[in-house]
């Protein structure tokens, strides 16, 4: 299945636009490089190859990376030396993954883009469905908080989300201690996450945000912009020898950067805004029918 668009220049450009802008709010409000979604709206929507998909993916990824990251750096929400520690991890690996790709089939490349993309959804859908609604939140508060103390009612609504425990409040705790098994630890995720990233021309961060939190102990809230200081290095290598094999659409790539640069911004300030559960579904959503629409797509070419 593939959209036609306008040959109009103007037109097309202003869908650019609009499309970095719609990727950049959602990198803003999710800590994520956007190639989730680049890729397949540069394959499906505009008509770009296979490769020129991945490679203009990848272009535009680290601009719009770079202003998640210097919100999340304003804020105190990420480790950045633990983000430099995967970032050059990532970036040993991810010129391999654009040669992997230069020598791969394009149905290949995008099958296995496709694969990404679902398991992202996936990802997005279990979160999701893990925070609770608006509803019951309010109602776990309102119980929490009727005839008590404030601070007994702050207690109980804690209690409600997380077991108790005689341990100190997350706030008075370290952030994130870097010792040596953090170390080794990020510098696998990050040559995993760059080989996938030079590949299929994601950022990875599918990969290092549940990785760090998981092996390495990250606490969530500052798992995504630490994957966002990250992104922005290990891309360079893989769009260095993206531009040097010519398959960057750089007519397309500054279009996105131009919406999605502002487009983070915003999403970055819409975060204590938006409830993130609805959020999450639909994006999720989203996701999972652009992984549909290219296997769909890649199966009919190789028909």
């Amino acid at each position: 299945m593939e959209f036609i668009l306008p040959a109009d220049p103007l037109v097309t450009g202003v869908l650019l636009i609009c499309v970095g802008l719609f990727i950049g709010v959602f990198s803003g409000l999710l800590g994520i490089g956007g190639g989730t979604v680049m890729v397949p709206v540069l394959r499906l929507i505009f008509g770009l190859s296979a490769y020129a998909a991945t490679a203009t993916s990848l272009f535009a990824i680290i601009p719009t990376s770079l202003s998640g990251a210097a919100t999340h750096l304003r804020n105190k929400t990420c480790v950045p030396k633990l983000g430099l520690v995967l970032g050059l991890g990532g970036a040993v690996t991810s010129a391999l993954g654009v040669y992997l790709g230069s020598i791969s089939p394009s149905w290949a490349i995008m099958l296995v883009a496709a694969v990404i993309i679902l398991y992202s959804a996936y990802n997005m859908l279990k979160k999701a469905l893990k925070i609770p609604s608006g509803k019951a939140a309010a109602s776990d508060r309102a119980a929490g908080v009727a005839g008590r103390p404030a601070t007994a009612g702050a207690a109980s609504a804690g209690a409600a989300a997380v077991p108790v425990t005689a341990e100190a409040p997350e706030e008075s705790k370290p952030v994130f201690v870097l010792g040596r098994r953090e170390l080794v630890g990020g510098v696998l995720i990050g040559l995993v996450a760059g080989l996938a990233s030079g590949y299929v021309g994601v950022g990875g961060g599918f990969i290092m945000v549940p990785l760090m939190t998981s092996w390495l102990g990250v606490p969530m809230r500052y798992a995504s912009g630490t994957s966002l200081i990250a992104i922005i290095i290990l891309c360079v290598p893989g769009v260095a020898e993206q531009m040097t094999l010519g398959n960057v659409d750089y007519f397309a790539g500054i279009l996105l950067v131009l919406g999605s640069i502002p487009g983070a911004a915003v999403g970055a300030k819409l975060v204590k805004k938006v409830p993130e559960r609805t959020l999450r579904f639909i994006f999720a959503g989203f996701l999972g029918v652009a992984a549909v629409m290219l296997l769909v797509k890649e199966a009919g070419l190789l028909g």
